[in-house]
């Protein structure tokens, strides 16, 4: 099986995400899976730790590449093996409710938005699992710095410990690499992540339900449920 993974934004559904495509290489080692990695991405990627996870399921061969948007120039050329038919399925976990929104009405800007659109002009599947579908959702948020409990020690050992020098007096998660180390040496447990609750905009259930109506698009709601569709996806 050789899949195309698509990237956006999303902190909601990242680990799950990076999780599922994992299991689909464990379940089936000589599945080739060749990501594409949209802009926003690069950045979510890095500050949840997951960019050294993606040697682990793109190790460079052919397929079985990463490619970024900011290195795509505008034309996306790479896309255009979902014409030539190189992949048996496109899967876009997690898609941010911007690249929904783009998909739903025909745009194809991004790397992301266009390898959909080429994907479904040669005919590859494409399943999609957006984060805002309906509802309220808790969404695990990057670290950050609890200034409720942050005691402003003189000497901060987070800011010590950080490798990427992204602590002054927040975390800059643009340099933040999630690695976790400010977490471990602040006494006071001011450093941490945690959970939000979000609720899902009328626009953007709407704007799900418009894609899931479209010819070539399969919406699943949870990157748990992926292996099961492709599997039972018939090339």
């Amino acid at each position: 099986m050789k899949i195309a993974w698509c990237i956006t934004g999303a902190g909601h559904f990242l680990r799950e995400s990076f999780e599922v495509i994992q299991k689909i290489k464990e379940k089936k080692p000589t599945t080739k899976v060749t990501t594409f990695v949209s802009k926003a991405a690069e950045e979510v990627i890095r500050m949840y730790g997951f960019d050294k996870s993606l040697p682990n399921i793109s190790n460079g061969n052919y397929l079985e590449e990463c490619f970024y948007e900011q290195e795509q120039g505008s034309s996306f050329p790479k896309v255009g093996r979902m014409l030539l038919k190189k992949y048996d399925a496109l899967i876009v976990t997690p898609a941010t409710s911007n690249t929904t929104a783009k998909l739903a009405y025909g745009i194809a800007d991004t790397l992301v938005t266009n390898a959909v659109a080429q994907a479904v002009k040669g005919g590859v599947a494409v399943f999609i699992v957006p984060v805002d579908i309906e509802g309220n959702i808790e969404s695990r948020m990057p670290y950050f710095i609890d200034r409720e409990i942050c005691m402003k020690c003189e000497i901060c050992p987070p800011v010590k410990q950080c490798p990427n020098r992204a602590i002054t007096n927040q975390i800059d998660l643009l340099k933040c690499n999630g690695c976790g180390l400010c977490v471990k040496s602040c006494s006071y447990g001011a450093v941490r992540g945690g959970l939000a609750k979000i609720k899902v905009r009328d626009i953007d259930s709407r704007n799900v339900k418009k894609l899931a109506q479209l010819e070539g698009i399969t919406i699943v709601d949870h990157p748990g449920k992926i292996i099961d569709v492709v599997e039972e996806c018939k090339y």
